[in-house]
């Protein structure tokens, strides 16, 4: 792995942030296992020998899935690792399949022996000198905050909210932490209903040492931040919001919400 970092100053009012460049590498993958984890979330598993130096340090780096479009030509799609294993060369993408997509239809369809192109991650954002977590998310945030529960350490306090249309997508998840896991639920129809978040969040006490994570659809993740900042007053750099997607819009994603 070819990688160079940037690391904020460190600081015992700020969090520290790495920023980790990898090679950018395609690797040729075989699907091993398709699972149902919940109705609505697809589970799949992938293996080959070029996952033998693959690299993912944060819990929210994404690598590109290279799927067959509508028209037939390559397109790519975002998916979170949701876990790896270097020496057995596996990796796990969970698929959140409300929507009909180029990488849904391709994840609906596949089956053991299917093979698919990925690339990346691109880089990592490696978070430290935290302790306390508040994570909201929606659909497509479930695998990034899922793999942030599991990777906690012991001494680590989380708080989750996770925002489903209904009690049959809620998951289950082991950690080290402390972990208070919330579910919210809305119909699919109703993603940009911003009430049932902002009341979950009313309940939860943030100190000024909380480092908060939100990603949802671009408008809401923007929503809940300004929120956070104005409402609750909560430090913008203990604070981290990503729009996953965009209502309306095929392949629309704003890493950071400004």
């Amino acid at each position: 792995m070819d990688s160079s970092s940037q690391t904020s100053v460190p600081s015992p009012v700020y969090p520290v942030i790495e920023r980790v460049r990898h090679e950018l590498k395609r690797r040729e993958l075989t699907v091993d296992a398709v699972d149902y984890i919940t109705p609505q979330m697809l589970r799949i598993t992938l293996i080959g020998e070029a996952l033998s130096d693959f690299t993912s340090l944060g819990t929210d780096d994404h690598v590109k899935l290279v799927v067959p479009g509508a028209g037939g030509e390559m397109e790519m799609r975002d998916y979170t690792p949701r876990s790896y294993d270097n020496a057995t060369g596996r990796l796990v993408l969970d698929f959140a399949v409300h929507e009909a997509g180029p990488a849904t239809k391709w994840a609906l369809e596949a089956r053991p022996g299917t093979a698919v192109t990925i690339a990346g991650p691109r880089g990592s954002a490696v978070v430290s000198g935290v302790t306390k977590w508040v994570l909201v998310g929606d659909e497509t945030a479930i695998p990034a905050i899922g793999r942030r529960i599991e990777e906690a350490k012991s001494g680590d306090v989380i708080t989750a909210i996770g925002v489903v249309t209904d009690k049959n997508e809620e998951q289950q998840f082991a950690s080290a932490a402390k972990l208070t896991m919330q579910w919210v639920h809305r119909p699919a129809s109703a993603v940009t209903d911003l009430a049932p978040v902002i009341a979950a969040l009313d309940g939860i006490a943030l100190t000024q040492d909380t480092f908060v994570w939100v990603a949802a659809e671009a408008s809401v993740a923007r929503a809940i931040k300004t929120y956070l900042t104005t409402t609750r007053n909560h430090p913008l750099p203990w604070l981290k919001a990503a729009g996953y997607w965009t209502i309306g819009q095929a392949d629309s994603s704003v890493k950071t919400i400004d």
